[in-house]
């Protein structure tokens, strides 16, 4: 069951927390649409290595950024008819493209369904002006309002929007604010964030210079805590720590991350895996396009050991309500692998982080505030 991730490297302007690669011009924007058809083109085998399901076709095909919804609705149907020419697309594949609420007018969102696209991440971050303004967002609350509403009229049914707490702004009740607009919205998902300082952002400098305090982690928790009391409340399922949906409408391609499926990056910074190598294209628009104009493609690769194999199944599957399977250990990474997981998790059974069922451990939802101290003290 592999997907496949199009990294879009183009923003109206920088998100002060962001520290994803895209660059604010777009002078370089149609020659790097030229240059992705051609990806696809050389990237056409990557898939060669069955995945663990043993399935050819892609079910899932994910336009993430940096901004795609700066692209028009033609180029992302040349895209998907570029990678239609060299996999077999299933016919309920999820093609998810995230958008900011500005770039979605009426107009766009007919001719973006008519393109191909079948699920929208909405990137709303907040409904309060104050943090957007904090964040440094293009958009305003009432521009993520009215896009999420018109979606809806334009017929599309699966809707996901990011929110983000933890932030300097955000308090608690105008985080349950938040959250109520959310659900009274009628959306199908949820993606929520706790803000992370990230270093060469304009965030961390601002911070490193005193114009805004540091993160407070005890409020991030209380509203991590909020989140997930409110989201059971209102019929979300917490299915993996993040992440939250309504009438299993999971997000596939998202899903097939966490449960260890191959996937095929195209783009600069984008990743690929494939069950035992991890790729990554280089983070440079104009060295991307230059390299793959040469018929080379610009990436470094890291064979994976049995135990980096294993940490990762570890981090990934224990964020999940689906859990880390004693069987999988097993058969995957070896007995010396699973004997070593049955004698380090007995102190998270024991202090109530993780429960078991049967050869299922899944965390509690105590032990989703800790769930990377968890998982680095399983790893190999």
């Amino acid at each position: 069951m592999p997907g496949i991730y199009i990294h879009i490297p183009f923003c109206k302007q920088a998100c002060h927390y962001c520290d994803f690669h895209f660059s604010v011009s777009l002078n370089k924007k149609d020659d790097f649409i030229k240059t992705l058809l051609k990806e696809v083109e050389l990237q056409r085998d990557y898939f060669s290595t069955p995945s663990p399901l043993e399935r050819a076709g892609v079910r899932s095909i994910y336009f993430g950024g940096g901004t795609p919804s700066l692209l028009s609705s033609d180029e992302i149907k040349k895209i998907l008819d570029e990678i239609s020419k060299f996999h077999e697309i299933d016919n309920d594949a999820e093609i998810t493209l995230e958008a900011n609420p500005d770039d979605l007018s009426d107009e766009k969102l007919k001719s973006l369904k008519t393109s191909g696209i079948n699920r929208l991440s909405i990137g709303v971050q907040s409904f309060s002006n104050k943090d957007l303004k904090f964040m440094n967002r293009a958009h305003s609350s009432k521009q993520s309002l009215e896009s999420i509403i018109s979606a809806q009229d334009a017929g599309f049914n699966n809707i996901t929007i990011d929110l983000m707490y933890g932030m300097q702004t955000l308090t608690n009740e105008q985080w349950i604010e938040n959250l109520e607009i959310a659900f009274g919205l009628d959306v199908q998902h949820l993606s929520c964030y706790s803000l992370t300082v990230e270093p060469r952002t304009a965030l961390a400098d601002f911070i490193k210079k005193g114009k805004v305090p540091p993160a407070d982690e005890i409020k991030s928790a209380e509203q991590f805590e909020i989140l997930m009391q409110l989201a059971a409340e209102n019929g979300f399922e917490q299915y993996e720590i993040s992440n939250f949906a309504k009438d299993k409408k999971y997000s596939l391609h998202n899903s097939n991350y966490w449960r260890n499926e191959h996937y095929l990056g195209l783009g600069p910074s984008a990743h690929s895996y494939n069950g035992v190598s991890r790729q990554w294209n280089i983070a440079n628009n104009a060295l991307y396009i230059d390299s793959i104009n040469k018929n080379k493609i610009p990436f470094e690769i890291e064979e994976l050991t049995n135990a980096q194999r294993y940490n990762e199944y570890i981090l990934t599957s224990l964020r999940t309500m689906w859990g880390c399977s004693l069987g999988v250990i097993s058969s995957e990474f070896g007995d010396g692998a699973a004997e070593h997981f049955k004698k380090s998790v007995v102190e998270f059974i024991d202090n109530g982080w993780i429960e078991k069922t049967e050869t299922i451990f899944i965390l509690t939802k105590t032990g989703k505030f800790f769930a990377d101290k968890i998982a680095s003290e399983l790893f190999l």
